[in-house]
């Protein structure tokens, strides 16, 4: 979501309320966040970050859409490690790629993370695979889970703008225009690769999927070997893939569109808007993921070959670092407050 779709009010109440759940899921994961966990938090927020830089068309729409990442992160990482993660991914893209307003970055983790992390995974996907990782279950829990994450995200995405008092965008109107196009996203892209992944790792690596759900069976070693094998897989991703992306409008926009008749959308006249836009406009050191505000030499529509675009392929690597070595810091620190903790608490029997 853009600054100009949210009122300040709903804006900061949305920041309190994500602020809130990564203070709540810090606190789970330091009870269970173990240090082999730690390197599997950056490396998943790296992919998830080079991931979402590619989107798919959506057949017979004239919109795109790109995997949000949040039900995978909750596979693999449980959904409290997912939670931050994923606010580690959406604030890289805020602060340094100009992608979601400052804003509404409260809004955009509580809307991508929390539906998938805290309601889709636990309800929906554990649910229906249980333990079972069976190719069916996996399949139908995914597109499952997806959908709702979805369904959900793009239902609060609308309520949020309703709370704002944005007129443009008439409730029922954008509402049959997000959930249709999010159902989509959800059933062809989101779930598909999803199961996908976790297939892959049922083959490969199923002890990760099973360190997500409590049982303590992976080792530092066997982490270790799948790592490398990822973090190309995300330089891949960011730097070449990015190549292939459709610029048709993401399922926001072409929902604002169909809507408004317009791209976007003007903030209003508040100063809170112009403050951030202009923090955005500093901070920002490859906006829109291009060296060039024009996007001169870009990426063209749909182009059935790769078209080299430095400038997506510098974001890719560069954010997806900037993400690695977030998401390890969160992780290290969450790991660090937990030992000190520990070793404030007096013992009587330690002493005797």
């Amino acid at each position: 979501m853009a600054d100009a779709l949210l009122s300040p009010a709903v804006g900061g109440t949305m920041w309190l309320a994500s602020i809130g759940l990564a203070g709540y899921s810090a606190g789970k994961v330091k009870d269970s966040l173990d240090q082999k966990k730690i390197p599997l938090m950056g490396v998943m927020g790296a992919l998830i970050f080079a991931a979402q830089m590619v989107n798919f068309s959506i057949p017979g729409t004239g919109s795109s859409g790109h995997i949000t990442g949040g039900l995978l992160l909750s596979v693999i990482l449980g959904p409290h490690a997912a939670f931050l993660t994923m606010a580690s991914v959406l604030s890289i893209q805020a602060l340094f790629f100009a992608d979601g307003g400052l804003l509404a970055l409260g809004a955009n983790i509580f809307n991508m993370g929390f539906f998938t992390a805290f309601v889709a995974y636990p309800l929906i996907f554990r649910k229906i695979v249980r333990n079972n990782f069976s190719s069916g279950r996996i399949l139908s829990g995914s597109i499952i889970a997806a959908v709702v994450g979805l369904q959900f995200g793009s239902l609060s995405v609308v309520t949020e703008t309703l709370l704002s008092g944005r007129t443009e965008l008439p409730f029922g109107t954008f509402v049959l225009l997000m959930q249709p196009i999010h159902l989509a996203i959800g059933i062809l892209l989101e779930g598909v690769v999803t199961s996908a992944v976790i297939l892959f790792l049922r083959k490969e690596r199923p002890e990760i999927l099973y360190m997500a759900q409590g049982h303590q069976t992976v080792c530092g070693p066997q982490i270790r070997k799948i790592l490398p094998a990822m973090l190309l897989l995300t330089v891949m991703v960011g730097g070449v893939a990015s190549w292939f992306a459709s610029s048709r409008p993401d399922g926001l926009e072409w929902s604002i569109w169909k809507t408004t008749g317009q791209e976007e959308l003007k903030p209003g006249s508040n100063p809170v808007h112009k403050v951030l836009a202009e923090t955005q406009d500093k901070m920002a050191l490859l906006p829109d993921y291009d060296f060039r505000p024009d996007q001169t030499g870009a990426r063209t529509a749909d182009a059935p070959w790769p078209v080299v675009d430095t400038g997506a392929s510098a974001s890719g690597i560069l954010g997806a670092l900037m993400t690695l070595i977030l998401a390890l810091l969160t992780g290290t620190f969450v790991r660090i407050f937990r030992r000190k903790k520990n070793r404030a608490v007096w013992d009587p029997e330690s002493s005797l």
